[in-house]
């Protein structure tokens, strides 16, 4: 058996991977506020936004926790449209679970499915992204931590849809982020302590790219997005804020004589 190390470079992808799941959870819940406070296209824009951004944040979570897990006796390379298609998938179902919520007109049935959708949504994108690992072995998984992953999984997900429909100030969603990012990590490291890998010893190459020559760029390219997107929408005016400038800017009629 291989020995399985989760931070090779020690407290720094845990950290920075936390850092991206708060981001996209702050994000994401601020923009999904704004969403239910709008309508029409705007309210379809806002959505998609905060499918993005949470969508984003978990995927990079994901490859930057990964930049440090290292197996003994065998290199690591991973998989370049598999890995991709763990990015789309995580977009797509928060997007589903994001509309559910911003569109659902029973609440409860609404958070429910979207909380679920979502959920299942972010599973499958973390044992996607393990499966686009190649490697020297076999790698197998432990049933009971994987469904545990899941279940963290699926009620992270429904808090943080509770949380757009419940939490509407900027101070809440700062209290709040914090939480969802825990609940991501915890469910991403769940699922990496479910593995273990029987290395098979060989000297060919393995397929694929490194860490460093395409996780690393993507990531790091998502995480600059997600703060440029967050400071746009900490500076952008919300629509109490512009209903304000518009009745301050309406003339005031004299009094008639």
């Amino acid at each position: 058996m291989g020995h399985l190390d989760h931070a090779a470079l020690g407290w720094l992808t845990p950290t920075l991977s936390y850092a991206m799941a708060c981001t996209g959870a702050a994000l994401g819940l601020r923009c999904t506020v704004r969403a239910l406070g709008a309508t029409g296209r705007s309210r379809r824009n806002w959505l998609l936004t905060a499918a993005t951004a949470i969508g984003t944040g978990i995927w990079t979570m994901h490859f930057v926790a990964m930049l440090g897990f290292r197996v003994s006796g065998t290199d690591i390379r991973y998989d370049v449209p598999l890995t991709l298609v763990s990015l789309l998938v995580a977009v797509l179902v928060v997007c589903a679970g994001v509309f559910a919520v911003g569109y659902g007109r029973d609440r409860g049935r609404a958070l429910l499915a979207g909380g679920l959708t979502t959920g299942l949504g972010v599973a499958s994108m973390h044992y996607l992204g393990m499966a686009a690992v190649r490697l020297h072995g076999d790698v197998s998984y432990d049933p009971t931590r994987v469904v545990l992953s899941v279940v963290i999984a699926v009620v992270a997900a429904t808090a943080a849809l509770w949380a757009a429909l419940d939490i509407r100030s900027p101070l809440a969603v700062t209290l709040a982020s914090p939480v969802m990012g825990a609940a991501v990590s915890s469910m991403h490291y769940t699922g990496m302590f479910a593995v273990s890998v029987r290395v098979t010893p060989s000297g060919e190459a393995l397929p694929g790219a490194t860490a460093m020559q395409f996780i690393f760029p993507l990531a790091v390219g998502l995480g600059s997005y997600l703060f440029l997107t967050s400071a746009f929408v900490a500076l952008s005016p919300t629509a109490g804020e512009r209903e304000a400038s518009a009745s301050a800017q309406q003339p005031v009629e004299s009094p008639a004589r």
